[in-house]
């Protein structure tokens, strides 16, 4: 191509590109984190009844929800999880502590939720924390993506017949080395690795016990000779085995 047609070429395009009009910026409208918080309760007040209109509504068509049972649905999946409660049940939720930050045409809304249910006039509680991002898309802000964690909370504390805490008491071995040491101290028994810190275990049934404000379990396993021979460290259904020594 000579130089006198490329410049020509050039021109071609330049005036093309000049001619044709930019897309307008998108207006966005502005949102608070009290309106944000206002729909949010409405979509939790819907849940008791299975009520699926604020759903349909503040969720985006391409939403991706996460909930604490470590599922991930879409939008149609995460209406047709939204049916009324069985009768004999009745259930109250609210939005609390709710923290916000915002950028053009995006929101994030993290709050906690209360939730209160009565079975058949039983009582139980839970908590969550939830994080709701938040687009303005073809003049509209709807939640793209939701995602919910449990809180977590300790079992009840059982009862254990003092005089069988002596058997748990002892030194358990995981490779050389590494050990970890269970005593007792009047009605209680204590889980020490090295020379950390004791930490209370707490009965919650039979052989089975939990250290406050952490998830995992420890199993005293014993042989079929009714001794204990091991402690199971049990996080996730999975198990770490330190074998008793003495």
């Amino acid at each position: 191509m000579s130089f006198r047609r490329t410049i020509s070429w050039l021109s071609l395009a330049l005036g093309a590109s000049v001619a044709t009009p930019l897309a307008k910026p998108q207006t966005v409208s502005a949102v608070t984190q009290a309106e944000l918080l206002r729909r949010t309760q409405q979509l939790y007040d819907a849940i008791p009844p299975g009520n699926q209109v604020p759903a349909g509504s503040y969720y985006a068509e391409d939403v991706m929800v996460y909930d604490e049972k470590g599922r991930a649905m879409d939008k149609k999946a995460a209406l047709e999880d939204l049916q009324p409660m069985p009768a004999g049940y009745k259930g109250i939720i609210k939005v609390v502590h709710p923290h916000s930050t915002f950028a053009p045409g995006v929101a994030v809304l993290a709050y906690d939720i209360d939730e209160s249910e009565t079975i058949f006039g039983q009582e139980l509680h839970a908590r969550y924390h939830a994080v709701d991002t938040w687009l303005y898309r073809k003049g509209k802000w709807q939640i793209a993506v939701s995602q919910t964690m449990r809180y977590y909370e300790d079992p009840v504390v059982g009862y254990i017949d003092p005089a069988r805490l002596e058997e748990f008491t002892g030194v358990y071995e995981l490779a050389p080395g590494n050990r970890r040491i269970v005593t007792r101290s009047d009605n209680d028994i204590f889980l020490q690795r090295g020379r950390g810190t004791k930490t209370k275990l707490l009965p919650e049934s039979g052989d089975l016990f939990f250290r406050s404000g952490i998830e995992s379990r420890i199993l005293f396993h014993r042989s079929t000779s009714g001794r204990v021979d091991s402690l199971y460290d049990r996080r996730n259904n999975e198990d770490v085995i330190w074998r008793k020594l003495n």
